[in-house]
């Protein structure tokens, strides 16, 4: 996607690859700030143009979020994951046999790596892209036009990083609606929700925006002038 595109959806910022990988990836760096509280704080990271990439360890200060990347949490660090939950279902955020249910990757990966997609020097698995309904909506319906996208869409809530072994289990876009830890570390507005888009359908679908944009653009002047008969 470039830069007129982004604008003429009006996304505050650009869409991010993600990649999953067995080996660390060539010409990027590790995360080198410190810990973060959540690993959609890296989300954020890659949001405002950087590229790097983590390793397990990096994610350990979110329970949820590890179980979501498969990756166990070192006995030393205390039974955080059980904490966690059990403050969630505590105070009714989460039902216990909602548990099962949370899409999780299927298999623990050794190195995770972030960049904006246009940026990105790895394979991407899942592109994200913070969009409002409207944006949203055309960038699913590229998705369909480039056979990344279902008539019925998945759609999740809590915890919104399963958004990324949700679109790559299915193959398919996926929406978020950003859980409240995703928000509030990532500064996701209120009015923007996710979709995420499988790494290797990304390059049809942005070869599909620009068409579809302008496809919805005729029809919104059509509308508009039925509108006003």
């Amino acid at each position: 996607m470039n830069e007129e595109t982004q604008q003429s959806l009006g996304l505050s910022k650009p869409p991010i690859a993600i990649g999953f990988l067995d080996t660390a990836p060539q010409g990027i760096s590790p995360w080198t700030e410190g810990p973060v509280p959540a690993g959609c704080s890296f989300w954020r990271a890659a949001m405002e143009g950087k590229s790097f990439y983590t390793v397990p360890s990096d994610h350990y200060n979110c329970a949820v979020g590890s179980y979501v990347h498969a990756i166990s949490i070192p006995s030393d660090r205390g039974p955080a994951l059980q904490d966690t939950i059990g403050f969630m279902v505590g105070n009714g955020y989460l039902r216990m046999e909602e548990v099962p249910g949370i899409p999780v990757l299927p298999k623990t990966p050794a190195y995770i790596a972030y960049a904006p997609v246009g940026d990105a020097a790895f394979k991407a698995d899942v592109v994200v892209i913070a969009a409002r309904p409207a944006s949203a909506m055309l960038i699913y319906e590229a998705a369909l036009r480039a056979g990344a996208g279902d008539a019925l869409t998945s759609t999740l809530g809590r915890p919104g990083c399963a958004v990324l072994p949700l679109s790559m289990a299915s193959g398919k876009a996926s929406l978020s609606f950003g859980c409240k830890g995703n928000r509030t570390y990532t500064g996701l507005p209120d009015e923007e929700l996710y979709i995420a888009l499988p790494g290797a359908k990304w390059p049809e679908v942005s070869d599909a925006l620009d068409p579809v944009a302008q496809a919805n653009a005729a029809m919104e002047a059509r509308y508009r002038a039925v509108r006003a008969v």
